[in-house]
């Protein structure tokens, strides 16, 4: 399960409507107890897809500056989130060729007209070969 404080979940609204008709990404921030994935922050990311329409790409340089700060402390990187223009909340098939991080939590937001209609989570399943959904809570 995956456990969205309220914040994350707004800061994470915010970001994909403001890349809008773009997709938007970020990293997520928490903790892992057990099989619960606490997520207690959203960091939006600027897309450095080449076509930002229909992919993502969290910029480098912030995921390794995420990682230096966190190093040594309670929280880690334990996802990252993007977002689907007037698509589904479900996995692409791009989106399995670029899960190369199985242990990561996957948030994917669908956004219609520029605002969030839906947001899911998943996990790469042990085969690589497919996404797993993984039940969702806001709170």
């Amino acid at each position: 399960m995956i456990l969205l404080a309220p914040s994350a979940a707004a800061a994470l609204r915010v970001a994909v409507e403001a890349a809008y008709p773009d997709e938007g990404c970020g990293l997520l921030i928490g903790r892992r107890e057990g099989e619960r994935i606490l997520v207690s922050r959203s960091l939006a990311s600027p897309n450095l897809a080449e076509d930002r329409r229909h992919h993502f790409e969290v910029d480098p340089r912030l995921r390794l500056r995420l990682q230096r700060e966190l190093r040594g402390g309670l929280d880690d990187l334990v996802g990252h989130f993007h977002s689907h223009p007037d698509g589904p909340a479900e996995p692409s098939a791009s989106d399995l060729e670029c899960a190369y991080e199985p242990t990561l939590c996957w948030l994917i937001a669908s956004v219609a007209g520029g605002r969030q209609v839906a947001l899911n989570g998943f996990r790469v399943a042990a085969d690589r070969r497919r996404f797993e959904a993984v039940p969702l809570s806001i709170a």
